[in-house]
C-alpha cells in the first residue's frame, strides 16, 4: 500500500486540540492529529512524552479535558453504553505484555478476540467449546503457530505469545490496531518479526495501525508516517526517510545517548 493510494481514504482517526489532563496536571496538550484509513504510523518519543496516554485517548478509554477525539466516525467523549462498546470491539489493542491467560489453551486465548461479537451464553459456552474454531486455527497459521493451537500460553516463548495476541487480532477484526510497545520485551530480531506481522495484517485486511515504538531500528520498511511527541505535544510529522540525527537529538533530549541513537540506522 504506498502513500498514492492512502491519499484519498478517509480518516479513521481526526484529533484537533485535544487535552489530557490526571489530578490537574496535563499530560497531552493542544494535539492536532489525523490518521487515514489503512495507514501505518509510528510513534515515537522519550519516555513520558504522551505516547500510551495518546494510545488509550484515541481508543476511548479515556476522555480528552479539552478538543475533540473522533475515532471511526465517533466522538469518543459523547460515547457511552453500548456506543462505547461497539467502538472498543473496532479498536485493537495490542500491549507490552500479551495479556494471554495463562490457565487457558492457545485455542480460547486467540478466540477471546471474538468475545465482543458473541452474545454472553455463547461466550461461555466457548470456554468448554471454542466456538469459530477454523477462525483461530486460520489465524494461527498466519502467525505461523498452527501446531500450537492446543498449547499453554507457558510454553511459548515470548515471541510466540506476542503472536498468538496477533492472531487474538485478526479474530477480532478491528477497523484500527493500537499496538502499545508490543515488542520492547523482545530482542531486535524478534522485534522485527512483530512489527513486519503487524504491517501484513494492516496492509491485508486493510486495517489502521498505529504502532508506540520504543526501539527506532523497527522503523524499516514498515511505516507510511511517523508522529513524535514531547512533553506532551507534537514535536514532529513525516515519512521514516525525513528523520535525521539532528531531530532525535533534539526530539530525545537527554535519553539521546543513553538510548545509543547515534548507532541506528535510520530509513532511507
Amino acid at each position: 500500500m504506498n502513500q498514492g493510494n492512502l491519499g484519498s481514504a478517509p480518516a479513521t482517526v481526526f484529533v484537533e486540540q485535544a487535552a489530557v489532563a490526571y489530578n490537574h496536571h496535563r499530560v497531552l496538550t493542544q494535539i492536532n492529529l489525523s490518521v487515514r484509513a489503512g495507514e501505518r504510523v509510528a510513534v515515537i518519543g522519550p519516555s513520558g512524552a504522551g505516547k500510551s496516554t495518546l494510545f488509550r485517548l484515541l481508543a476511548g478509554l479515556i476522555k480528552p479535558i479539552e478538543g475533540s477525539v473522533i475515532t471511526l466516525g465517533h466522538d469518543t467523549s459523547k460515547l457511552s453504553g453500548r456506543r462505547l462498546a461497539k467502538l472498543r470491539r473496532e479498536v485493537g489493542f495490542l500491549h507490552q505484555q500479551d495479556n494471554l491467560i495463562p490457565q487457558l489453551r492457545v485455542a480460547h486465548n486467540v478466540l477471546m478476540g471474538r468475545l465482543g461479537h458473541w452474545c454472553l451464553p455463547r461466550a461461555v459456552w466457548s470456554l468448554l467449546w471454542p466456538q469459530e474454531l477454523q477462525l483461530a486455527a486460520t489465524a494461527l497459521s498466519r502467525v505461523e503457530l498452527a501446531e500450537r493451537l492446543w498449547a499453554l500460553p507457558d510454553e511459548l516463548s515470548g515471541g510466540q505469545q506476542q503472536r498468538v495476541a496477533i492472531a487474538r487480532l485478526m479474530v477480532q477484526q478491528p477497523r484500527l490496531v493500537l499496538a502499545d510497545e508490543p515488542v520492547s520485551a523482545l530482542d531486535l530480531r524478534l522485534g522485527q518479526e512483530i512489527i513486519a506481522l503487524l504491517s501484513e495484517l494492516a496492509i491485508r485486511d486493510s486495517v489502521t495501525l498505529l504502532v508506540n515504538l520504543h526501539t527506532l531500528d523497527l522503523l524499516q520498511g514498515n511505516f507510511d508516517r511517523v508522529i513524535a511527541l514531547r512533553s506532551g505535544q507534537l514535536f514532529w510529522q513525516g515519512i521514516p526517510a525525513e528523520i535525521n540525527q539532528q531531530l532525535l537529538r533534539e526530539l530525545y533530549g537527554a535519553e539521546y545517548r543513553a538510548l545509543h541513537l547515534e548507532e541506528i540506522e535510520l530509513p532511507t
